[in-house]
């Protein structure tokens, strides 16, 4: 199943966000980035317009190639990362971080880091303080229960805790970070078609239902840093089918091939048929300080002390599948032909109860007359 989304953050640069993917059967995809770009927005009071339309890379100083061939950077303590360009050493700063994160430090700016100082880290994350994000784009999940989030931080596991270093976002020589958001677009599954789209508007459309995303186009704002935002999300199958449609197996929809097919095409039919998912919604938020929703008339709901602040969505899949089936608008012969049968068959059935009472009531005659 994919999940698309388009999500800007006004008040939080992209260095500090990370999206992870977790569900039911223990598979979990943390710091997400195939598929997904990051775009840097400008300050909120500027207009907040975009600033670089890619993917986020503050450590463009990865492969090191400066360095002398035999330089084994230090990983500052924890082992190196099994991604790292070199085994067994640490030659940039995202290969500390990730040796960090590998035995769940928190890490901070990098101060006293030498890869870090080598690459600016530290003035990186000082000069992007002020700015936005927009997430934007799609990844796969498997079809069960689960959730994704985007929280500040790197995330890593501790024991049974899924946890994230908040050390730079809390920091308040880094900015007045908070999760306010607009969700400019979430769906569930391929985006339908433009001509698709008009005639689920239009009184004519043959389609027996229509697909809307109730989440497009919802903002939240917030002056907390620690402000948890939940979207619980029921999610259901649904599929359209056009004239002429008939049931087979569609290739880009088995799933020994679903893998190969490229994010975006996934349920698509040659035929024209789609394959796809309607979602519904309820949302929950609260500041992880505790505290009582008195200020909007509920002095009775006490929330909870603790958490990571952030978005996050779970979704359940529903056992249902909705069909939308196109069919073709009866003509005006098509209707006279439906009801020419209605009266034939009406005529018929009366001309076959009349001849039963005449035959019974002959027969109740004859026996009185004996």
């Amino acid at each position: 199943m994919e999940i698309h989304l388009n999500i800007s953050f006004p008040r939080i640069p992209c260095e500090l966000l990370t999206l992870d993917v977790m569900d039911v059967s223990g598979e979990q995809q943390t710091g997400v980035k195939h598929g997904i770009s990051k775009v840097q927005l400008a300050p909120a009071s500027e207009g907040g317009r975009p600033l670089d339309v890619r993917t986020l890379d503050l450590h463009a100083d990865k492969t090191a190639e400066h360095l002398d061939p035999n330089y084994c950077g230090e990983c500052y303590g924890p082992p190196a990362p099994a991604s790292a360009s070199k085994p067994g050493c640490c030659q940039t700063c995202e290969e500390v971080r990730e040796a960090y994160a590998s035995v769940s430090w928190a890490f901070g700016k990098g101060e006293g880091v030498a890869q870090c100082e080598r690459e600016h880290y530290s003035e990186k994350l000082q000069a992007q303080r002020d700015q936005g994000c927009r997430i934007e784009g799609g990844f796969r999940v498997n079809k069960v229960i689960g959730n994704f989030h985007i929280a500040p931080g790197r995330s890593f596991s501790n024991g049974m805790m899924h946890v994230h270093d908040l050390n730079n976002y809390l920091d308040p020589s880094q900015g007045d970070h908070t999760f306010s958001h607009t969700i400019h677009h979430l769906r569930f599954g391929p985006q339908l078609p433009d001509d698709l789209t008009k005639g689920v508007k239009a009184k004519t459309m043959g389609w027996t239902n229509h697909h809307l995303n109730p989440l497009d186009d919802t903002e939240q704002t917030t002056s907390d840093a620690a402000f948890n935002y939940m979207y619980f999300l029921k999610v259901v199958s649904t599929s359209y089918y056009p004239l002429g449609w008939k049931s087979r197996a569609l290739p880009n929809n088995h799933a020994e091939t679903s893998d190969l097919v490229s994010i975006g095409q996934h349920g698509l039919g040659q035929d024209g048929s789609l394959e796809t998912h309607q979602y519904s919604v309820t949302s929950h938020k609260r500041s992880l300080k505790g505290g009582s929703d008195s200020q909007e008339g509920h002095k009775e709901r006490l929330h909870a002390i603790g958490g990571i602040p952030g978005v996050f969505f779970s979704y359940d899949i529903s056992p249902m599948k909705v069909i939308n089936r196109e069919e073709r608008t009866k003509s005006l012969t098509g209707f006279l032909t439906g009801v020419c049968a209605v009266v034939g068959g009406t005529l018929t059935v009366a001309a076959a109860i009349d001849r039963g009472v005449y035959e019974g009531a002959t027969r109740m005659k004859k026996l009185h007359q004996r």
